[in-house]
């Protein structure tokens, strides 16, 4: 199987545009991770650690709208306090803005695919909702700037990431030993080290048994958040001593260095390079990846100690990544993207939504049709399955949003006999074809495209 620039834009990147020429050549598509990150300068999204408002400062105002409950300050301090949620919820909203421009607006983007890849590996979900707009800042922050460097590098980063930590209970867990764990009667919470040794680095078929979990948990105790100060590792409730993990002694446990090392010789673990490279040629190209493939990604993987940009290469330069029979559904995010981009929606026209139109154009028919923002099932991250996908109700929402939506974005819709091989390539279905000519008018041919089955999938 050849290179094919359109399959290339559509399976690597986030679809066909006018603005944008198909990539020439297996380079063109890898030269999207490259050099400068254009999009990130262009839509900007506020790291964890520089978000405004923080999450210190929305504690401290519900702090003090509790202490002032029955006093004359009630009414002053709970204004305060909900005009940092509004500023939350508005950042959030901008956030999604950005996400989509940098999707729509990318000449390729196989970075922002990546970006996406990887937040979904390394899952955080907000717990209430003076966090709720810390998750996009989480991954602009721990995640953006290594989506194609070495995995290791990326595991490191997220490890001390403040919403991880908060979405996996780590500042509850103590050593049960430990200076604080002693004085607080406070013991091990499990689940960091479980979900990093079977979601992010070995996979659940790794080889590592319980006794590996509650020692790798027993390292990590010491990583904290605290609003106030921010990530920091606190020995006194670390737990003294030295750990074993899948046969490596690490003996001084009590060090964020030791935590780092431990965490370096897991990256390079060939349970985890099969792991990271399966999920990458699943998520890219289709269940049940190429042998072959996969052998030469997980080669690239332990070669290169995995360098994701290397693994990439092995991926995109072998004929299975061009498989035109393996394709897979679009998730919602990525439907919505494609739309604007095949359409030349122009970025600033999401960016400008206000927030009822955001709600009505963007977050409800998330919802609806089964991605809602920032809000996936569990730890795992969204399914991969078509069938997941592929219901009833997620359909539905997908039909109504490609005839009512795309108007409302952009009123001069272009032709649909032109537009089909826009969206679709220059060899659209025979039956897609047909449809979009034989329409009534732009709306509805346009809608015809956009709800077919071949525009769902990449």
């Amino acid at each position: 199987m050849t290179f094919d620039p359109f399959l290339a834009a559509i399976r690597f990147g986030t679809g066909l545009s006018p603005r944008h020429a198909p990539p020439g050549d297996v380079d063109a598509v890898l030269a999207d991770l490259s050099g400068d990150d254009a999009m990130a300068a262009r839509y900007p999204i506020p790291p964890f650690s520089r978000m405004q408002p923080g999450i210190a400062t929305i504690k401290e105002a519900a702090k003090a709208r509790r202490a002032a409950r029955g006093t004359p300050q009630e009414d002053a301090t709970t204004e305060a306090y909900r005009g940092l949620i509004q500023a939350a919820m508005t950042l959030q909203r901008a956030n999604l803005h950005a996400t989509l421009g940098r999707m729509i607006d990318a000449p390729i983007g196989l970075r922002e695919r990546l970006v996406h890849f990887w937040a979904d590996h390394f899952t955080i979900r907000a717990r209430g909702n003076q966090v709720a707009h810390g998750v996009t800042p989480a991954v602009e922050e721990s995640i953006r700037p290594h989506a194609a460097g070495r995995f290791g590098t990326m595991l490191r980063a997220v490890a001390i990431q403040p919403m991880m930590l908060l979405y996996l209970d780590q500042p509850a867990s103590h050593g049960p030993t430990s200076v604080l764990g002693l004085r607080r009667g406070r013991g091990l919470n499990e689940n960091l080290a479980r979900e990093m040794l079977e979601l992010h680095m070995l996979g659940a078929e790794g080889a590592f048994t319980q006794s590996d979990v509650r020692e790798f948990a027993e390292l990590l105790t010491g990583l904290i958040y605290d609003p106030r100060q921010g990530f920091t590792y606190d020995a006194r409730q670390a737990e003294p001593g030295g750990e074993t993990v899948l046969g490596v002694t690490y003996s001084d446990a009590a060090s964020l260095d030791t935590i780092y090392a431990a965490l370096d010789d897991l990256a390079r673990h060939p349970d985890t390079a099969r792991h990271i490279c399966t999920k990458l040629a699943v998520h890219f190209i289709g269940p049940d990846p190429d042998a072959g493939l996969l052998d030469r990604m997980i080669t690239a993987y332990l070669d290169s100690e995995g360098d994701i940009q290397t693994v990439m290469t092995a991926m995109l330069t072998h004929a299975a990544a061009f498989d035109p029979v393996k394709r897979k559904v679009r998730r919602p995010v990525e439907f919505i993207a494609a739309t604007c981009r095949a359409l030349d929606v122009a970025p600033d026209a999401v960016m400008a939504l206000d927030r009822r139109r955001t709600r009505e154009k963007l977050t409800t028919p998330l919802q609806v049709m089964g991605q809602p923002w920032e809000s996936p099932p569990g730890p795992d991250g969204w399914p991969e399955a078509d069938e997941a996908w592929v219901t009833p109700q997620g359909m539905a929402g997908r039909i109504s949003w490609a005839m009512e939506v795309p108007v409302t974005l952009r009123r001069d819709l272009p032709d649909p006999r032109a537009f089909v091989e826009m969206a679709l390539g220059p060899h659209p279905p025979e039956e897609v074809a047909f449809a979009a000519a034989a329409s009534e008018n732009r709306i509805e041919g346009v809608g015809v495209v956009l709800a077919s089955a071949a525009f769902q999938r990449r």
